[in-house]
């Protein structure tokens, strides 16, 4: 009997680590076609390997979400790779949290490019698939933070939160009848997402808040729960966090 996932190909950005890699091996167990992008091809390599070991299959393409063209290529060698594409994960994420009167400009940059512009890249490489075929799944990835500003000096994170569950749910509601649109957001999850922060102060922060942290296969389990069911039924929001965590 089918999973729902069995068979199905997964392209996931940001998938060297974290929730990318976590999602990656745990949906190939279930029997998906993985293709993993990310700009660490020497760890995708050996998530790729480890995945074949166990018979499932993968890929991996050298992908940066914040360059259109390397999403474009991306979901053009998934198709390449195994004939079309069915979910599109836009996991790719930064997480600088510094208060806004220390003008960290770069940073607040780098996560619009990454947060914001990675995902409107990875939606415009996959949605004329999508609407091709007549079907398709898109998954994007925000967060708590994108529900309740993170504070201190979560400002501006929370902003490219808060833009990926609009940009979501407008999505679902122009293409919705027959292109599903989930938004996953998590609380503290262990992963690197937590090691962005170059104002110390707020690092330290960050870092205990993190102690409560939850594994990334959490997530990975959510994701599977939204691609698996059946293609009349859009999962449109999943918030899961550590029972601990009061944000």
């Amino acid at each position: 009997m089918s999973n729902g996932i069995q068979g199905k190909v997964v392209v996931i950005t940001g998938a060297s680590s974290g929730l990318g890699e976590a999602t990656a091996r745990h949906l190939a167990k279930l029997g998906a076609k993985v293709v993993l992008g990310a700009r660490r091809q020497e760890r995708m390599d050996v998530i790729v390997r480890d995945i074949k070991a166990n018979g499932g299959e993968a890929s991996a393409y050298t992908v940066d979400v914040t360059r259109r063209d390397d999403l474009s290529a991306l979901v053009e060698n998934a198709i390449r790779d195994f004939g079309r594409i069915d979910v599109m994960i836009n996991n790719a994420g930064l997480m600088a949290i510094a208060p806004i009167a220390e003008l960290r400009v770069d940073e607040w940059d780098r996560m619009i490019d990454i947060n914001v512009k990675g995902v409107l890249y990875g939606i415009a490489a996959a949605l004329p698939k999508f609407e091709a075929q007549g079907s398709g799944h898109f998954i994007n990835i925000s967060s708590v933070a994108g529900i309740k500003v993170f504070s201190p000096g979560g400002s501006v994170y929370s902003g490219t939160k808060y833009a990926v569950r609009a940009i979501s749910d407008g999505l679902r509601h122009e293409v919705g009848g027959k292109i599903r649109t989930t938004t996953i957001e998590p609380g503290a999850v262990d992963s690197e997402l937590k090691l962005g922060s170059g104002h110390q102060p707020s690092a330290d922060v960050v870092k205990e808040f993190y102690k409560q942290a939850i594994p990334a296969e959490s997530v990975a389990r959510a994701i599977a729960y939204a691609i698996e069911q059946p293609g009349d039924v859009d999962i449109n929001e999943i918030v899961l966090r550590p029972t601990s965590q009061d944000f």
